[in-house]
């Protein structure tokens, strides 16, 4: 099957075309280009030719439904959404009620567990920062949310007097010593990359007193710059949602 795949995320749209179990011709448009230029800006981008579209969406229903008839003309095919379910591809939800978990959340542990069955850590680091832990059995044990190092930084600035505001992107925080700052948009930048890096480090930490050995999955737009400054050895997966994606294509189409 070759299927188009889409991750609508806060800050971005990311696709991937999965053909012959691969995920390949990925991409990423902002989602501020999009507002600004409209979707064909998105679907001039994308592939017609596919057999289904697959979506998770975190940017509302209003953009859902514009999203869905955009690209359904422009492929011609119907498109469907995931939803955050309480059991599915090993994978089970430990929310409560889980229809109120961050259908991207509960992808990317489907595209992790698919990958590594065994505990893990699946932390995506974007606007906000979320982090799930799975067991080596698939039960999802809970997670965290904080936000962002850009979102923090903005926070601080946006309520203080005397904090300068950050550019448009965080620069990694420094190592060793260095982490504490000789100016105030030093101090701010490394104070927000440990608050992010700390929390994670803290849910390992934790999970190991508690007899686990989590493997560290990164996603998200700042993975990159926390893959050096997280203690273990993470494994970056920049489309660990598509892969999620391709995981529950695989579910949806036995079923037919």
């Amino acid at each position: 099957m070759k299927a188009l795949l889409l991750d609508v995320g806060n800050t971005r749209i990311k696709w991937g075309v999965l053909e012959n179990g691969h995920i390949r011709k990925t991409g990423h448009i902002l989602r501020v280009k999009v507002k600004e230029q409209g979707l064909a800006a998105l679907t001039s981008r994308l592939p017609r030719a596919v057999e289904a579209v697959l979506v998770s969406n975190v940017a509302g229903p209003t953009f859902g439904t514009r999203l869905s008839g955009v690209i359904g003309m422009h492929c011609h095919r119907d498109v469907h959404f995931a939803k955050t379910k309480r059991q599915a591809c090993g994978v089970r939800n430990g929310y409560r009620q889980p229809r109120l978990m961050g259908v991207d959340r509960w992808v990317a542990m489907i595209g992790a567990w698919a990958e590594i069955q065994a505990a893990c850590v699946v932390v995506d680091a974007g606007t906000a920062v979320t982090s799930d832990v799975l067991d080596d059995d698939g039960q999802h044990l809970g997670g965290q949310i904080l936000p962002g190092v850009t979102l923090m930084s903005a926070a601080l600035a946006a309520s203080t007097s005397d904090i300068p505001k950050a550019g448009h992107r965080v620069p990694a925080a420094a190592a060793g010593l260095d982490m504490f700052g000789d100016s105030t948009s030093k101090a701010v930048r490394n104070g927000v990359w440990n608050a992010v890096v700390g929390a994670v480090e803290r849910a390992i930490t934790t999970l190991r007193s508690n007899a686990y050995d989590p493997i560290v999955v990164l996603t998200g737009g700042d993975a990159s710059r926390m893959l050096t400054a997280l203690g273990s050895e993470p494994l970056h997966r920049p489309n660990l949602v598509l892969q999620g994606l391709a995981r529950m294509l695989e579910d949806i189409r036995d079923e037919r």
